[in-house]
């Protein structure tokens, strides 16, 4: 007998655990909860608090000041070297393009080319945003710039 042919015939599903149910079951008296402590209770299901009887960290810290998280733009990022390594001379480069080379997650998102690495290809590039060395170095190998944003 094989292992391929024990496991072909072998059940798919399991049976469901059914807890509290006597003794006999191995899953009788505290339906596998164990003794006393929050988890035992009822209506703990989910979450359980960390804090004991004092005010949570959160609502103990003063709120002041100015916070710049509902603001921020967060950018992909691609180097020139990356294009440099993916995309054959005179290139036509977008998001939908870098999306499909996998150099980025989504052609939804902004995107930001950076200027690390060497360039000696001449790309036409459209992206949200440049930095000074990259656009520049596209410039200089003969490529032209399109900012989208």
């Amino acid at each position: 007998m094989m292992i391929a042919e024990i496991t072909s015939k072998a059940k798919r599903n399991r049976r469901r655990k059914r807890v509290g149910r006597g003794p006999g079951s191995g899953h009788g008296k505290t339906s596998t909860r164990g003794h006393k402590g929050e988890k035992a209770r009822t209506g703990t299901r989910g979450h359980v608090l960390r804090e004991g009887g004092q005010m949570l960290f959160f609502r103990r810290i003063p709120k002041r000041g100015f916070s710049n998280f509902r603001f921020r733009r967060t950018f992909q990022v691609v180097n020139i070297a990356a294009l440099q390594e993916t995309f054959e001379d005179g290139a036509k480069i977008n998001p939908s393009v870098l999306a499909e080379a996998g150099l980025i997650r989504s052609a939804a998102d902004p995107v930001k080319i950076l200027g690390v690495g060497d360039l000696s290809k001449k790309f036409d590039v459209e992206a949200t945003c440049f930095s000074t060395s990259a656009a520049m170095k596209i410039t200089r190998a003969g490529g032209q710039i399109k900012s989208l944003g």
